[in-house]
């Protein structure tokens, strides 16, 4: 007769398990980042770039891209924000969007419960004309829109985008009043610009990089802290006289209640990438402003946003032109 294994033994390997599911993060399976948008943008790119660098860094892991695009990147943000807190599921984020979604509509999501990871892009927005145009500086165009409010047309991709935001921010800061001409995307606003259709391009330094070296675009000013070492020559908005900053962060998050020692070894490699020449130099490649923000501060950043756009709504909000 085969002896009975003891009774006492069952509990303990039933209390075993949790702990050993736990070590097996990060091997067990595919860790998926949530993308809200389609390939080839700029979150995505991020993404994708960063990915095989976090997979070196923390042994065992595998990143799987996952676009779900859709409402401005708030299908990406919830599906992330609503995975199990497990640490096999990220999100790629971009804010304002992560910011401004819950202050216009209904979201699936609670930006103060969200697990911060990181933000490592910050593209700085920027103004553009085509060469022949008559704005010269970001004084020319000042001086337009007060004079004349609402004449002078600015194009952009996405009502309540970075680009959007801070002009609304120029324009409260300097007094003028423009246009907007919003476009899905910039495909469709460049060749409007380069005809004179519209008077200003509002977009990010990284997208106009590539028509300001072939001399299709030239700049007005950028909403940088600093100039960007890819535009050296491009003054900051600062530097003209205007106090305005605006950019697209993108970064990374995960869902609310990712336990600690999973969040720890996540914000470990995210500081180790951050700090990497190699990392820097392939987003060099990639025409990525870096501006690395990790863990507390990361959130402390969302939360001054979040204080600054529920104000600006208050005031006007943005979907009302």
């Amino acid at each position: 007769m085969t002896p009975r294994r003891p009774l006492l033994a069952l509990p303990a390997l039933l209390l075993a398990r949790p702990a050993a599911a736990q070590a097996a993060w990060p091997a067990a399976r595919p860790i998926e980042v949530f993308v809200g948008f389609s390939a080839g943008g700029g979150v995505d790119v991020m993404a994708r770039a960063v990915a095989p660098f976090l997979a070196n860094l923390l042994p065992g892991a595998r990143f799987v891209i996952v676009n779900r695009p859709g409402a401005g990147g708030q299908l990406g943000h919830e599906a992330a924000a609503n995975a199990a807190p497990d640490g096999f599921a990220l999100g790629a984020t971009t804010m304002p969007g992560l910011v401004s979604h819950p202050i216009e509509r209904a979201v699936r999501y609670r930006l103060a419960d969200l697990t911060y990871l990181a933000n490592l892009v910050d593209d700085p927005c920027a103004l553009f004309v085509r060469p022949e145009s008559p704005f010269r500086s970001l004084a020319d165009v000042v001086a337009a829109g007060r004079a004349e409010p609402e004449r002078v047309t600015y194009g952009l991709t996405g009502i309540g985008s970075d680009d959007h935001l801070t002009m609304f921010r120029f324009e409260s800061a300097t007094g003028a009043r423009l246009t907007h001409v919003p476009f899905p995307g910039i495909g469709q606003m460049l060749p409007q610009v380069f005809s004179g259709q519209v008077a200003i391009a509002a977009m990010n330094v990284s997208e106009a990089l590539p028509f300001l070296r072939e001399g299709r675009l030239r700049g007005l000013g950028q909403a940088a802290p600093a100039r960007w070492a890819n535009m050296p020559d491009l003054a900051t908005y600062r530097e003209q006289g205007i106090d305005v900053l605006g950019s697209a962060a993108r970064g990374f998050i995960a869902p609310p209640g990712l336990p600690a020692e999973i969040t720890g070894r996540l914000l470990a490699a995210f500081e180790s990438l951050a700090a990497d020449p190699a990392w820097q130099r392939e987003a060099d490649r990639l025409a990525m402003p870096l501006r690395p923000v990790l863990g507390d501060a990361f959130r402390a950043q969302a939360m001054a946003m979040e204080t600054e756009l529920r104000a600006m709504w208050a005031q006007r909000p943005w979907n009302q032109g």
